[in-house]
């Protein structure tokens, strides 16, 4: 089966195709989601499939309004309230305790909780509308990937395993969204993204980031937080301060594997280039990075040859715990530095 690609006026016939149990690939302003029913178990068991995702591994659902949100959800509602009205829609998934008996165990993971988002994206939006029912959906890609930012990135991993894919052109953001749970006090962000812990305490106060790691048997409350994710076939391998690139350049030489370059361009300037497979540019600032990394990340391993990629770090703060967050699992922690000392 061809997986077709849809247009955003075609959202009638992906709206369709989500009615009739099959999986749609949708746009957000961070990366593509795989898109099934949420109220349909059947087609959120499909899901699973396609990804090749583990079953305890739970699933965001998508909404197009806030009055969404509590037909499946409950309390605390007045900070829920806040986030919404201040952040959505946008890249923020709030987990809330479910109703009982509103969602299966397949979207819960089997947890009494669930994550729940708005995400900014009028095409989208229109299709939830469209559909009238809450979309899971998580990123477009086989399991443990990196995340598509754009509709070839989700043709490469998913054709013939889902019907459509809605093509709204590379996404904004690029990272995925900031997850939130006010299940817990205080408020504890579970997967940093976009929106830092210092814009949420803004609006409701104290928040924590949980940087427990989830265990064998434990089922995690957020994607991302189990499981190794973003991964290349390459083994990618942090430089985590821009000085430090031609020591790893010559430390990568020394393999005698072919190796690519992953960098902003103040650090590409100053390298041989020459010496690389492949070289990706992040752009000038650690916003075009965010945005940039997983686009780079699917490049290089479009190529077969590349073994190592050289991949720059960024301070780990602000939007820079996103980037690391996600750079990291894609590395499996592996740094230069490291490395060097060994």
């Amino acid at each position: 089966m061809e997986t077709k690609i849809l247009k955003p006026n075609q959202l009638d016939q992906a709206a369709q195709a989500l009615a009739q149990g099959q999986l749609v690939a949708f746009p957000t302003e961070t990366v593509y989601g795989l898109g099934a029913d949420a109220t349909n178990v059947a087609a959120c068991q499909k899901v699973y499939a396609a990804k090749g995702r583990p079953s305890d591994n739970p699933l965001i659902v998508h909404v197009s309004s806030p009055q969404m949100v509590w037909q499946y959800a409950q309390g605390p509602v007045a900070a829920a309230e806040q986030l919404m009205q201040k952040y959505w829609p946008g890249p923020l998934t709030i987990i809330l305790p479910v109703r009982p008996g509103c969602l299966s165990t397949t979207v819960t993971g089997g947890l009494k909780t669930a994550a729940f988002r708005m995400p900014d994206n009028a095409t989208t939006l229109a299709l939830i509308d469209c559909l009238q029912k809450p979309l899971v959906g998580p990123s477009a890609n086989t399991s443990g990937k990196p995340s598509p930012t754009m509709a070839l990135h989700v043709k490469h991993d998913l054709n013939g395993r889902i019907a459509a894919i809605i093509d709204d052109g590379p996404t904004k953001v690029g990272l995925e969204s900031t997850v939130l749970d006010l299940t817990v006090t205080p408020p504890t962000i579970l997967r940093p993204g976009a929106l830092t812990l210092q814009e949420l305490e803004k609006v409701i106060g104290t928040v924590q980031s949980d940087h427990h790691q989830v265990q064998a048997g434990e089922i995690p409350k957020a994607p991302g937080m189990k499981y190794k994710h973003y991964a290349p076939q390459a083994q990618v391998i942090i430089v985590d301060h821009p000085q430090d690139f031609p020591a790893a350049v010559k430390w990568v030489q020394q393999q005698e594997m072919p190796f690519a370059l992953l960098a902003e361009d103040e650090v590409l300037k100053v390298l041989d280039l020459t010496a690389a497979q492949a070289t990706f540019s992040l752009g000038d600032s650690l916003t075009s990075a965010s945005h940039l990394l997983f686009a780079g990340l699917r490049k290089f391993d479009l190529d077969p040859q590349i073994k190592y990629i050289l991949a720059q770090g960024e301070p780990d703060q602000g939007l820079g715990s996103a980037y690391m967050n996600r750079l990291n699992k894609s590395a499996g922690n592996q740094h230069f530095n490291h490395l060097e000392a060994n």
